[in-house]
């Protein structure tokens, strides 16, 4: 009985000193390795944030807002037939953000390139049909007439409105706002090119 008691006794010793030896084992390896942290300053462009920019659509950046009073006269036997209308717009000029090409995004550390589309007339309906009025009108005028007449007020408009001043206002407000919202990523420099 004395025996069976011993080995227990043992095997319990046993266990308590391999116990130990792994309590001390443990904590020295904590002891000796060293905890730090690390921050990564590197910005990360993933897809899914290239995406979400994508997703802007069409981004405006300068907004003109036009009159354009457009005539036309039909030269009759007795007497003239006159068609005078008044047609108000606001022609946007912006980019679509669905035209970017590939690789428009690229990125060194805190430094961005960004290569954006050209500045485009962002809505071909930009003339307000609501508010269009009938300034002078004698004679009798077909459909197909106020038609032409609308037409011509569009093209008016644009000439006036797509000047390379405006579009070089675009851009610079352009640059100036996707600048921002990239510094607002993280990107302390950010250059921006256009496609021509």
């Amino acid at each position: 009985m004395e025996r069976k008691t011993k080995i227990y006794l043992s095997g319990g010793v046993l266990l308590t000193v391999m116990i130990l030896i792994a309590a001390i084992w443990l904590v020295r390896s904590i002891q000796s390795s060293e905890v730090s942290l690390e921050s990564d300053d590197r910005i990360q462009v993933t897809p899914e944030l290239i995406e979400s920019i994508k997703a802007i659509g069409q981004w405006e950046f300068l907004a003109v807002s036009d009159e354009q009073l457009v005539d036309t006269i039909r030269k009759g036997i007795f007497s003239d037939d006159h068609l005078v209308r008044i047609y108000y717009g606001t022609v946007r000029l912006g980019i679509d953000m669905q035209k970017t090409s590939d690789n428009w995004l690229q990125v060194t550390g805190d430094s961005l390139t960004a290569l954006l589309p050209p500045i485009t007339l962002l809505d071909p309906d930009f003339i307000d049909e609501a508010r269009t009025r009938s300034f002078h009108e004698s004679g009798r005028w077909k459909p197909e007439d106020r038609e032409a007449l609308f037409h011509r007020a569009k093209r008016q408009m644009l000439r006036r409105c797509m000047t390379k001043e405006n579009i070089e206002s675009a851009r610079q407000n352009g640059e100036t706002q996707f600048r921002q919202m990239m510094k607002s990523f993280g990107f302390n420099h950010v250059s921006v090119h256009w496609e021509r």
